[in-house]
């Protein structure tokens, strides 16, 4: 027979682990949300893409855009769905981290246009952070990984 504290105990683990997994979908989410419409974008507006990348100097535009939809699109929906996550968040956070340095190059701008763009690189560098924190801890319960690991 369990003691008072013992179901205390496994109340109080079972709780933490259904926040931590809901934290984990939510935070899947609210990436997958910066990346999935993006990717789509891409696709939208491919010629578009292609002209920005270009005006930033980034070598092989088409290429680069190409890549960067892949990317995009495809890690966003493995980060959502939770399949694959580690992979998937390491390379969507390199990623992040190389379009930064060419779409976001606050340094080589005058002052008057530098602070969005530096703005923007910090909030990519965040994002980076967030995404390996999926790639150390895994994504959750609430996953296809997870499903994956049970069967």
């Amino acid at each position: 027979m369990d003691s008072p504290k013992g179901t205390a105990h496994r109340k109080h683990t079972n709780m933490n682990n259904s926040l931590q997994d809901t934290l984990a979908l939510v935070g899947r989410m609210l990436l997958a949300w910066l990346f999935v419409p993006a990717g789509f974008g891409k696709i939208a507006g491919f010629s578009g893409a292609v002209g920005y990348a270009t005006s930033v100097g980034l070598p092989l535009p088409e290429v680069g855009v190409a890549v960067g939809l892949l990317i995009e699109l495809v890690g966003g929906l493995m980060l959502l769905v939770g399949f694959m996550v580690r992979p998937a968040a390491v390379l969507l956070a390199f990623f992040t981290l190389v379009a930064s340095f060419f779409f976001h190059a606050y340094w080589s701008l005058p002052a008057d246009q530098a602070m969005m763009q530096q703005l923007m690189f910090n909030k990519n560098l965040a994002i980076s952070g967030g995404l390996l924190a999926f790639a150390a801890f895994g994504a959750g319960r609430w996953s296809l990984d997870a499903k994956r690991q049970r069967v």
